[in-house]
């Protein structure tokens, strides 16, 4: 089993979330970081798991990646990224050729108005100053830290740079919304994730779409200091591109850390 080596990754400040990196946009870098480099690379990316083993900084993220398992149908590849020579998260990736088989759409979009006819939301810069990159706007009136009566938001996003909607680009927006009890809270607090499976539909096999999509995230279950999140997006013509899930840590009320480590006033 051969360890492969990759270039460092350079750290994007803008996609500066709470206390850290945004956590879907490092598991996109991730994946971009090792797809290459394997026989499955050339294949579509048909799921991504990651694990955040501690906030990721603005420095260098160099990869490393090993492929145990590459046969005729599915490649996996097993990641860890450093940063200051300390591993900060650690992953796999599995890639697999379309063929022949039953469709079925089961998990379908929200019925909501289209982006048009929404209006914008901004997210507090302090909390989210990775939200600068992106255009939201809520389709339903379900709030962040509006106090209601579920744990859901559903918006359309797109991304401001109008970036192809690529396995990275849709790794990060299945992260991209406010956690989802953020809708059932008034107070905000920090709600980082421990480790964020992402599942692609073939929709992405033939190219990438532009342009809005629709994110829904919602929490089902939330106890113990814990919280999982399960989220879809979808192509502005209701394709489903990706559905995830993530493991979140609950954490007491503190302020938000700047890129640069610094409390915001």
């Amino acid at each position: 089993m051969t360890t492969t080596s990759y270039d460092a990754t350079r750290i994007d400040p803008a996609w500066w979330s709470w206390e850290g990196m945004h956590g879907g946009w490092v598991a996109g870098a991730a994946l971009t970081a090792v797809r290459g480099s394997f026989a499955g690379g050339a294949q579509p990316v048909r799921s991504l798991t990651t694990h955040f083993l501690t906030p990721v900084g603005t420095g260098p993220l160099s990869f490393s990646g090993t492929a145990p398992a590459t046969g005729r149908r599915t490649s996996t590849c097993l990641f860890t990224g450093h940063q200051d020579g300390e591993p900060v998260v650690l992953g796999s990736a599995l890639f697999g050729p379309s063929r022949p088989g039953p469709a079925y759409a089961g998990l379908a979009a929200p019925d909501v108005p289209e982006p048009d006819d929404c209006l914008p939301l901004e997210l507090p810069a302090d909390l989210a100053p990775f939200a600068r990159q992106l255009e939201i706007r809520p389709g339903t009136g379900d709030l962040p830290l509006a106090a209601g009566p579920r744990a859901e938001l559903v918006a359309w996003v797109r991304f401001r740079d109008d970036r192809p909607l690529d396995a990275a680009a849709v790794t990060t927006l299945t992260d991209v919304l406010p956690p989802a009890l953020y809708a059932h809270w008034s107070t905000p607090r920090p709600v980082p994730t421990a480790e964020l499976t992402v599942h692609f539909s073939d929709a992405l096999d033939d190219g990438s779409p532009y342009g809005w999509s629709l994110v829904r995230i919602r929490c089902d279950h939330a106890g113990g200091g814990w919280a999982v999140d399960d989220s879809a997006v979808w192509s502005r013509d209701r394709t489903l591109l990706a559905a995830a899930r993530q493991a979140r840590v609950v954490r007491g009320p503190t302020p938000p850390q700047t890129a640069a480590g610094t409390v915001n006033s």
